[in-house]
């Protein structure tokens, strides 16, 4: 039993060293081409570089045989369902609004794409209001309301400013 363990220790050293013998791996075809890389020795230490070899091109003479052609394949045209998004219309983005800072009469209508957020600044809990709580998840936080567009459609956002209400109208795209 002893006898047939060390023969298979043995086989096993030998298998392991004929590994380390082998000659070592050649380099990329992309730093061949650089001669960049140097070629390590199977004991890891450097050994010659390998020759810069540039890769073969075709001939004239092998492009236009008949049997050489290439294939040219139609590629397919292009066809959107959906119509290419305005230049005026946002993608989702996040749209700050400081409603003790900016005068919300003067802020225009807006379009932005589904996943935007319009986030109100410094207001208090519950003055924010949509007509459409059905396209929006509102969330209050420190001061802070934001409104996600989550569905298209069209909502008007109502914001408390100085005794009035101002109604920002968002097309969700």
């Amino acid at each position: 039993m002893r006898g047939r363990l060390t023969v298979g220790v043995l086989a096993a050293s030998l298998a392991v060293a004929g590994c380390a013998a082998e000659s070592p791996v050649s380099p990329l075809p992309t730093e061949a081409a650089t001669g960049t890389a140097p070629v390590r020795s199977a004991a890891g230490g450097p050994a010659s570089r390998a020759p810069s070899v540039s890769p073969p091109r075709p001939s004239l003479a092998s492009t236009s045989s008949p049997s050489r052609r290439p294939r040219v394949t139609p590629s397919p045209s292009r066809t959107s369902a959906r119509p290419p998004a305005s230049p005026s219309c946002e993608g989702a983005v996040v749209h700050t609004i400081d409603a003790a800072a900016d005068e919300l009469a003067l802020v225009p209508a807006m379009c932005l794409a589904v996943g935007a957020v319009l986030r109100i600044e410094n207001i208090g809990p519950g003055e924010v209001t949509t007509d459409s709580p059905e396209l929006v998840a509102q969330h209050y936080e420190a001061g802070v309301v934001e409104v996600r567009f989550v569905r298209k459609g069209t909502v008007v956002v109502t914001i408390p400013q100085g005794g009035r209400t101002h109604d920002i109208t968002v097309v969700v795209r």
